[in-house]
C-alpha cells in the first residue's frame, strides 16, 4: 500500500486499504481512533476536547491495537448515540461532520468505519451535558478545572485572530510555489481544498491571517511586525546611549517556514563559538548552545506568539553569555510558569501551529519545552528560564555550566533571582522584590541562600549604601 501523508488522502483509497491506512496514523493532537464499544457520552468528552483545541477526527471501527473491526457489530442505538453526542452531549453544541467510510475488517469482511470531523471554535469554550470541560493536549483529553476553564475562554479570545480574514487579501496573493510544497508535504492532491480543510479559508472562502503568514511571499504588507530581529550584543549587557553594545542587528521577513529557515541561519552564524575536540577527533569551532535547545525556543516564538500585538516583533538577542527570545504575547492562562515541565499544551495559533507541524518544524505534542530542558540538562548547561512581562515572554538560554546537585536543592525563587541577576543590569534587592512581586525580606532571605553558596556577590561601599546591587561569582 502507498504511503499517504493525511486522514483526508486516506479517506480517498479503496475500501481494502482505507482501514489500514487509517490505523496507521499515530493518535495525536488532532487524531483519536475509537473500538465500535464506545458510547456516546466518551464521544462528546472528546468532541469536546478537539473543539476546545484545534480540531482534529474521530475515527470510529478500529481498535486499542490498530486492527480493522468495523461497527457491524453494534445496533442502530449505539450508532445514533454517535451521531447525537454534539446536540445532546455538548454546550454549546459543537460543530462536526459524522461520515461513514466503507472498509474491509481484519477479518476479511465488508464493513464500515465512522469518521467524525471536529471543528475548533476560537471564540467559545464547550463543556459536556455534565458541565465538564476538556482540553485536548497531545494525545490526550484532559479534563480542566474552573480556574483553567476561565482562563481557557480569555485565551480563545486571543486566538481567533488568525482565523479572520486578511485585509483584500485573495488566493492570488499566496506563493503558489509553497502552496504545492505543503501540499506536497502532506501527498494531498488539491493544494485549495487543503487549505479549507486546515482551516486557512474561512467558510466564505476568504483567506486568512493565517494563510498569510504561512503562505504568502510577504505577509509583512498585511502584519508589519511579524518578523525576527536577531541582535548582537558585545559583552553581556545591552549598555544604553554611549555605553550601547550592539554589533549587528538583522531583521529576517518573509512566511513563517521561510523565516524560520533563515533566522535559524542568522542566529547560527552570530552566535560566539568555542574550539573543542568534536567527534570526528578534531579539535574545530562548535557552539555553546545545542541547536534543538534554541531551534526549539526560536519555532515556538514564532508559531506561538500573539501576531494580533501589531506593535511588537520576535527579538532575539545573543549576548556573550547567553541567547533571549522574546515573542508578544504572553502564556495562555492555562500554563504555569512556576514549573515549565507541567505546562498544558494550548495552541495560541492552532492553524499555523498544525501547518507547522505538518511542516516538521515541530512535532505540536507539547513535547518542546520538556526536549529544551532535556538538551540543556545533556550539554551541562543551566535550565533554560521564562520570565513573563505584561505583554510578552522571553525565554533564557545560557551557557554557563551548571552543578546540578547544587541546581537541584536550590529552592525554585532562588534560580529565578539567579536569572535576573544574570540577564539583568546592576539589580539592586529594591530592584529584585519588584521583579519577583516579593517582599524585600523574602527576598533578602533568598539571596542569603546564594550568597551561602558562593554564588553571588553584594557590590557596595557599605551595608547601607543605596547603590548597592547583585552580581554573580565567576
Amino acid at each position: 500500500m502507498a504511503t499517504v501523508g493525511s486522514v483526508e488522502q486516506a479517506l480517498q483509497l479503496s475500501p481494502a486499504e482505507v482501514g489500514e491506512a487509517l490505523a496507521a496514523f499515530p493518535e495525536d493532537q488532532w487524531l483519536e481512533r475509537k473500538s465500535a464499544g464506545v458510547n456516546g457520552q466518551t464521544i462528546a468528552d472528546l468532541l469536546v476536547g478537539f473543539a476546545n483545541a484545534e480540531g482534529g477526527a474521530i475515527i470510529i471501527g478500529l481498535s486499542d491495537d490498530g486492527a480493522v473491526e468495523g461497527i457491524g457489530s453494534v445496533g442502530i442505538k449505539r450508532q445514533t448515540d454517535w451521531r447525537r453526542a454534539a446536540v445532546d452531549f455538548t454546550n454549546p453544541p459543537v460543530r462536526c461532520q459524522f461520515q461513514l467510510i466503507d472498509c474491509i475488517t481484519a477479518k476479511g469482511g465488508p464493513d464500515r468505519l465512522v469518521v467524525i470531523r471536529v471543528e475548533s471554535t476560537p471564540d467559545k469554550v464547550h463543556a459536556t451535558n455534565r458541565d465538564e470541560v476538556y482540553l485536548r493536549v497531545g494525545d490526550q483529553n484532559r479534563k480542566l478545572n474552573f480556574q483553567q476553564r476561565q482562563e481557557l475562554l480569555y485565551d480563545k479570545g486571543q486566538a481567533s485572530f488568525e482565523s479572520t480574514p486578511a485585509d483584500r487579501a485573495v488566493l492570488d496573493d499566496l506563493d503558489r510555489g509553497l502552496l504545492s510544497d505543503y501540499a506536497d508535504q502532506l501527498s494531498h492532491p488539491d493544494p485549495e481544498r487543503l487549505l479549507s480543510a486546515r482551516g486557512l479559508l474561512n467558510r466564505d472562502g476568504q483567506v486568512t491571517i493565517a494563510a498569510v503568514l504561512l503562505l504568502a511571499p510577504e505577509p509583512q504588507q498585511w502584519l508589519p511586525q511579524a518578523l525576527v530581529r536577531v541582535l548582537r550584543y558585545r559583552g553581556s549587557e545591552r549598555g544604553v546611549g554611549a555605553r550601547q553594545q550592539l554589533l549587528s542587528d538583522v531583521r529576517v521577513e518573509g512566511p513563517i517556514p521561510r523565516m524560520i529557515d533563515e533566522a535559524r541561519e542568522v542566529v547560527l552564524n552570530q552566535l560566539p563559538t568555542r574550539r573543542a575536540l568534536t567527534d570526528r577527533g578534531r579539535f574545530e569551532p562548535i557552539a555553546p548552545l545545542p541547536l534543538n535547545a534554541w531551534l526549539e525556543g526560536l519555532v515556538n516564538a514564532v508559531v506561538h506568539r500573539s501576531y494580533s500585538h501589531s506593535g511588537d516583533h520576535i527579538r532575539a538577542e545573543i549576548f556573550d553569555d547567553r541567547l533571549e527570545i522574546e515573542s508578544p504575547g504572553r502564556f495562555p492562562g492555562i500554563f504555569d510558569l512556576s514549573d515549565p515541565l507541567q505546562v498544558r499544551r494550548f495552541a495560541r495559533n492552532p492553524r499555523i501551529a498544525r501547518a507547522c507541524a505538518e511542516l516538521d518544524f515541530g512535532l505540536e505534542r507539547g513535547e518542546g519545552i520538556r526536549r529544551m530542558f532535556d538538551e540543556m540538562k545533556l550539554a551541562g548547561l543551566v535550565d533554560p528560564e521564562y520570565h513573563q512581562t505584561s505583554g510578552s515572554v522571553r525565554l533564557t538560554l545560557s551557557w554557563t555550566s551548571v552543578d546540578r546537585d547544587l541546581n537541584d536543592r536550590l529552592p525554585r525563587p532562588a534560580r529565578e533571582l539567579m536569572r535576573l541577576i544574570r540577564s539583568g543590569d546592576r539589580l539592586s534587592t529594591g530592584d529584585l522584590a519588584e521583579a519577583t512581586g516579593r517582599s524585600r525580606p523574602v527576598v533578602l532571605r533568598q539571596l542569603r541562600v546564594l550568597q551561602l553558596e558562593g554564588l553571588i556577590s553584594r557590590v557596595g561601599k557599605s551595608s547601607n549604601d543605596p547603590r548597592a546591587y547583585w552580581k554573580l561569582n565567576n
